[in-house]
């Protein structure tokens, strides 16, 4: 019988599956311990998040304004890509990436401004949300219930607290033993599960199932079972990441998106919290050099002399993600990069599906084991067919980096070549879509596809666009735009009152 249960690793990736398994376990009898060296730093850059979280954060009875208060949290309602596309071609440029979907009409929407040659963009015209995120607006009222919003939306959070306030969450709330010690090595038994890890002084710490949480190293999973790490550069050419925060005065306003500005070897994110921004320049380091890409980053930032830290990225995933008695989540399972918050987004994803079918027993990790490898390694595969896509369809061809990302030819993502042949003809719908783990689907692929002006040449559908949908519209963004509050004025108020728990 599987008893005790150790979670190797803290950081967003273990503290997020710390919860997941103490809400659904909690009267089953386990025992969950977790464990993290207290001479590794967490790397505590994956600051953006996307909607999946709150059902998350509700189902572990967190309250949302705690939450706020505690993790310096900024409400995030979209990405806006900016300059992904070809300047001479297009001037200045950006798109949006939305959280709300297109409106309840919006299939009519898509349809109307296909029609009328794309005088508007897309984002603006099929939903309210886009004038919100202009505008520096929240995405709910004082008076909206804890997790609940007026527009669709995820969070920007000071990582290292939002770990710290899992893990105070974790230990409170489901009785997750925590413990800090250095793990060397691990011991297995004739059929070559684990039954004992091995601190740095040499105790032991018995375990029935490992929960892999070791970041990039990969101690349990990688090392020591050894399932090798399927390198995808190939895919993704951005393999390097340098990171900086700058303080900011209480008193600039706060866009409630992520700021994503394209450069000639990848692209820079841009994250404002409340006395902060955290920005990372990522590229690729095949087609720029660590100098110019301080120097760039410093011109971005307006400053002269800058200290920022460097972070390598391995591009890929382990070619299996449950070997015996030890799950990998979070790093050490695998990395696409930064863009579009895959992280967090696939470590919680992981965690709910293994808290969703944990075994009791041994003898039924086989099959649990099979189903879990087989639904991560779909979602990894439609992960990377996204990221890839928004490098692939731009237009860009002002240097050797752009160039090499509109080439797929060399790369592994047979489904995404398939589908833009077939989208460029005739247009995404939602029936291309059918499996339920897609992370991405038909509205996301939307506005980047649309955003990118990827636009099919054979559209089938009507040629004479419903104005009165469109005026419906209009109406409403209005409404909502005129009822919302500024977002750092929401996020004060949430500061000094809260919002009403649920």
């Amino acid at each position: 019988m599987i008893k005790k249960i150790v979670i190797l690793g803290g950081g967003t990736a273990g503290w997020l599956t710390a919860n997941h398994l103490g809400s659904a376990l909690k009267s089953r009898g386990f025992e969950i311990t977790l464990i993290e060296s207290p001479n590794i730093p967490t790397i505590g850059v994956g600051e953006g998040t996307v909607p999946a979280i709150r059902k998350s954060l509700r189902s572990f009875g967190v309250s949302e304004s705690e939450f706020i208060k505690e993790c310096d949290v900024t409400f995030k309602q979209s990405i806006k890509f900016v300059n992904w596309l070809d300047k001479n071609a297009h001037g200045e440029n950006h798109y949006h990436h939305l959280f709300d979907h297109p409106e309840i009409f919006g299939e009519g929407l898509i349809d109307n401004w296909l029609s009328t040659k794309q005088s508007d963009s897309f984002a603006n015209y099929v939903s309210k949300q886009e004038q919100s995120c202009e505008k520096n607006l929240a995405p709910k009222l004082i008076t909206t219930p804890e997790y609940a919003g007026i527009n669709g939306y995820a969070y920007h959070f000071d990582a290292k607290k939002f770990a710290a306030f899992l893990g105070k969450h974790a230990v409170n709330h489901f009785s997750i033993k925590h413990e800090l010690m250095e793990i060397t090595d691990a011991e297995l038994d004739c059929d070559g599960f684990i039954t004992h890890l091995v601190t740095s002084k040499g105790d032991k710490v018995n375990c029935d199932l490992i929960v892999d949480c070791s970041g990039f190293k990969s101690t349990i999973l990688g090392d020591k079972l050894g399932i090798s790490f399927h390198d995808r550069s190939v895919d993704l050419l951005t393999d390097t990441a340098l990171t900086i925060q700058v303080p900011t005065s209480d008193k600039v306003e706060i866009p409630p998106y992520t700021l994503a500005t394209a450069h000639k070897a990848g692209w820079i994110w841009d994250i404002t919290l409340t006395q902060r921004r955290g920005v990372g320049f990522v590229y690729s380091s095949k087609h720029m050099s660590e100098g110019e890409a301080r120097g760039k980053l410093a011109k971005y930032l307006g400053l002269d002399d800058i200290s920022p830290r460097k972070i390598p990225m391995k591009v890929g995933q382990r070619e299996q993600f449950w070997h015996k008695n030890c799950v990998a989540i979070g790093l050490s399972q695998g990395f696409v990069e930064p863009l579009e918050a895959t992280a967090i987004l696939i470590a919680d994803f992981s965690a709910d599906l293994l808290s969703k079918r944990f075994p009791v027993c041994r003898d039924d990790i086989c099959f649990i084991a099979d189903d879990f490898n087989k639904i991560i390694k779909l979602v990894w595969d439609k992960t990377f067919d996204f990221i890839k896509m928004h490098y692939c369809i731009s237009d860009r061809t002002d240097s050797p980096f752009w160039l090499a990302n509109k080439d797929i030819s060399s790369s592994t993502l047979t489904e995404l070549k398939k589908n833009l042949t077939k989208w460029g003809r005739y247009g995404p719908m939602k029936e291309d879509f059918q499996s339920k783990f897609d992370l991405f689907d038909y509205e996301n692929y939307l506005y980047v596809l649309y955003g990118m002006k990827y636009l099919p040449k054979n559209r089938i559908g009507s040629e004479y666009p419903d104005d009165k949908l469109f005026e419906m519209k209009k109406i409403k963004t209005q409404q909502i735009v005129n009822e919302l509050p500024q977002h750092r004025e929401l996020l004060d108020k949430i500061k000094q009152y809260g919002l009403q728990s649920v």
